[in-house]
């Protein structure tokens, strides 16, 4: 296959574009429930609704079988407590797992009681959950009885501030295990669901992208009773009607770093993700929370290795790191207590460090896989690497390459590239839709799921709450009306803003736009943040958008796509700049530091911002820390028809 530009040599000119284009031509579609992006909260939710009866379609803006951050796979199922290896009562587990700072415990608590029964159903789909195969008898973890790999590195009661430099290798034996994290094939789990959601009849619209919400009569506010769509590939536009809408496409996308073709991807997560969900619902009138949260890039930006760093991080499980002399660091082997990445505490990071600049080790340091046991290398190479999204495609290069486990070091980055510079941020895990606990929004008729939703969590956490929000939209959608009273000039408008790139020829391309954008946020809405900062952040925003947006053209349906994204990214950058002035305080939890208002977490701020359009004016609200009341009582409360295999665990 030739090289895109090995095609221009050869043709004189790029290809012409392989569809039908029909921008402007409209195709309307009635459903009962529609759910809005593919991943894996989205594929659970249709599938889920399905399942009970009601008729259900799902858009995604790539192809279903592979799209989203967990379409190539995962490798843990965390948060388990009620598989039957587990320690830990599930009820009590979630508590545990929600006694932090601004988490989101409605979603905590469904993950923990359900998505053991969600496990199960993806094994019934014909996923892989078991080593069935007898590969890795021996494996840490493995259970020969129910041959589920269990994962190692959780343990009981481990303080995640420990000291691992004083502690033996195997300081978290088996008895102290909690076993609430299960090693899985999630490679095959994306096409199954595909296929599940086809077969119970879902309406599948791959390359499919919502744009916005349709409002009861156009009313802002007013019960969500539809949606609209752009195809991807020729440009024609669709209008859902539908009684219940399920919101599923993720996060917020890439703010604050341009992907450039030279630097390859700067986020772990997908890269369709631009923010679309979170500003259709905030266009709509739904409330959203934890807007002004951010964080630094924690993954490779394609100038860096952060993630393939040879050991040390969540999926090189019990890989010992070595420096360039052979001698061991005290880096942790199998991890603490519900910890997302194996990673040193902050202590053993800084005697490291000190160790290396005192010649005590040499970079560069390695992970040491001929220490390895066979079945631990193989269960870390091809189960845990080889079974993440993020991880996939760096084992099968190395593999092609001739890389040898039992001969081979993996050069470790660490203490060469450091972390990502602080002006390269992430919205990721934090802001996003607010939900109840049957997890509608603040809209009649509107759903989240997944990292939709504020404060979210895991793979497994989007395939739980995916699930269980299918199952109350389906509800809501039988017991709700069928008059939807869709207001012919919301759609007109939507259609003029979506197309309006069409109707230019030359300007602004969506990659210019992408990249101012992104250049403004590094440069006022990053590590330093002060009132004049975030005013001059909004103020340049707000001029790209009155001064670029309306010379951007699109000549095919793709880039306009990415044009339509952008202008999602732009919104939301606006709401997460008016949240971070906001809040008047600064926090550790939120990694949230204001020059001008220093004091760190002081109690009057101890709450949530809520942040929501009425009338097109932008309303800030509050909420207290764990406002969704007892987790197990509220669960059961909205739940006393629930079915699953859930038993609690004595």
């Amino acid at each position: 296959m030739a090289t895109w530009h090995e095609y221009l040599i050869k043709e004189g000119r790029p290809p012409a574009w392989p569809y039908p284009v029909r921008f402007g031509q409209e195709r309307e579609i009635d459903t009962d429930v529609l759910v809005i992006g593919g991943g894996i909260a989205g594929c659970w939710a249709a599938i889920s609704a399905a399942r009970q009866g009601v008729r259900v379609a799902l858009l995604e803006k790539g192809d279903v079988s592979r799209s989203g951050s967990g379409g190539p796979g995962c490798d843990h199922w965390c948060n388990a407590p009620a598989n039957p290896l587990s320690r830990v009562d599930p009820d009590e587990w979630a508590v545990h797992m929600a006694d932090q700072p601004y988490c989101n415990g409605i979603g905590i608590q469904i993950q923990c009681r359900e998505n053991y029964d969600t496990l199960l159903e993806m094994e019934q789909m014909g996923g892989k959950i078991r080593d069935s195969e007898d590969e890795y008898v021996g494996a840490e973890g493995r259970d020969d009885e129910t041959k589920l790999m269990i994962s190692p590195r959780y343990g009981v009661k481990h303080s995640y501030l420990a000291d691992f430099e004083t502690v033996e290798p195997d300081y978290n034996p088996p008895e102290k295990r909690n076993n609430v994290v299960i090693r899985v094939w999630g490679s095959t789990f994306k096409p199954l669901l595909k296929k599940e959601c086809l077969r119970l009849g879902v309406q599948v619209y791959d390359r499919v992208m919502g744009t916005s919400l349709l409002n009861e009569n156009g009313v802002q506010g007013a019960r969500v009773v539809g949606a609209t769509g752009l195809n991807c590939r020729t440009g024609e536009f669709l209008i859902f009607r539908a009684k219940a809408v399920i919101l599923a496409t993720a996060g917020a996308g890439s703010l604050w770093l341009m992907s450039m073709e030279h630097g390859g991807y700067s986020n772990m997560h997908s890269r369709n993700i631009s923010g679309d969900g979170t500003v259709m619902a905030w266009r709509a009138g739904a409330a959203l929370t934890m807007m002004e949260r951010s964080g630094g890039i924690g993954i490779a930006t394609g100038l860096k290795h952060k993630w393939y760093t040879g050991a040390g991080d969540a999926s090189y499980e019990n890989v010992p790191i070595v420096d360039a002399k052979g001698r061991r660091l005290p880096y942790p082997i199998q991890g603490w207590e519900d910890a997302g990445a194996m990673v040193a505490s902050p202590e053993t990071e800084a005697k490291i460090r000190q160790g290396v600049l005192r010649g005590e080790y040499e970079l560069p340091f390695f992970g040491d896989f001929p220490a390895m046991s066979d079945v631990e290398r193989r269960a870390t190479w091809l189960m845990m690497l080889g079974e993440e999204s993020t991880t996939k495609i760096i084992v099968k290069t190395l593999n092609e390459g001739g890389f040898d486990l039992g001969r081979d070091q993996l050069m470790s980055y660490k203490l060469i590239e450091g972390q990502s510079p602080p002006q390269w941020r992430e919205a990721g895990y934090g802001g996003g839709v607010l939900v109840d606990w049957n997890l509608k929004t603040t809209i009649e008729g509107l759903y989240a799921a997944g990292s939709q939703m504020f404060s979210p969590e895991d793979h497994s956490f989007c395939a739980a709450t995916g699930r269980y929000a299918g199952r109350k939209a389906a509800v809501y959608a039988k017991e709700i009306g069928g008059d939807l009273k869709i207001s012919r000039e919301q759609i007109e408008q939507e259609k003029n803003r979506i197309l309006a790139p069409t109707k230019r020829t030359s300007g602004a391309e969506w990659k210019e736009l992408h990249n101012g954008l992104t250049r403004a946020m590094q440069y006022f809405v990053s590590e330093f943040k002060t009132e004049r900062l975030l005013k001059m952040g909004l103020e340049e925003i707000e001029r790209i958008e009155a001064e670029t947006v309306p010379k951007l053209f699109a000549l095919d349906p793709h880039k306009l796509m990415r044009s339509i994204e952008d202008l999602s990214m732009i919104e939301y950058a606006k709401i997460i700049i008016q949240a971070m002035r906001e809040r008047k305080a600064s926090s550790i939890p939120l990694d949230f530091h204001r020059i001008d208002y220093p004091e760190l977490d002081p109690p009057e701020w101890d709450k949530y911002l809520t942040v929501k359009l009425e009338n097109g004016q932008i309303k800030f609200g509050e909420l207290p820390q764990r406002f969704w009341g007892n987790m197990k009582e509220q669960y059961e409360a909205h739940n006393r028809d629930y079915t699953g295999v859930y038993t609690p665990n004595k």
